[in-house]
């Protein structure tokens, strides 16, 4: 069930590997912040706000084929490159996925260890957005049923 959510993490261990210091981390996370892709304005609604991150991040979610699809905003690039990341193992995951297959790789690189601990939070934040949409688009997908 978890296969391919392992596999994307397992390409987030391989795109850290060349990562010696808790610099070149930070510098990859904002590399990846850089690369976050467009979202529209009509999702930068207070509801969709983030709580518990650093700076204003936005998150949407919705089923396409039975999966979830997010899509993220912040202004603050290590913001933008901690959601890039999330999205890289959860997006295009089924819900039951994203609620059961936790994100080890970024324990295992010691992701969490080098970011300070409101930018840790942020993360934790994140993930845990991510999970609550994906509950709640399972819930709205089992009420149609």
């Amino acid at each position: 069930m978890f296969e391919e959510c392992l596999r994307k993490q397992g390409l987030i261990k391989e795109l850290f590997a060349n990562c010696k210091t808790e610099e070149d981390k930070y510098k990859k996370i904002m590399d990846l912040g850089r690369q976050q892709p467009a979202f529209s304005n009509e999702y930068k609604i207070p509801e969709n706000i983030i709580q518990g991150c650093q700076s204003i991040m936005y998150i949407h979610a919705f089923l396409k084929e039975g999966n979830v699809i997010f899509e993220t905003n912040s202004d603050a690039l290590i913001s933008s490159g901690l959601a890039v990341l999330m999205l890289k193992i959860y997006s295009g995951e089924a819900p039951e996925v994203i609620l059961k297959c936790p994100p080890a790789c970024l324990e295992e690189l010691g992701i969490n260890a080098s970011l300070t601990p409101s930018r840790s939070n942020g993360l934790y934040s994140i993930h845990l957005r991510m999970k609550q949409e994906a509950l709640k688009l399972l819930l709205e997908s089992q009420r149609r049923e």
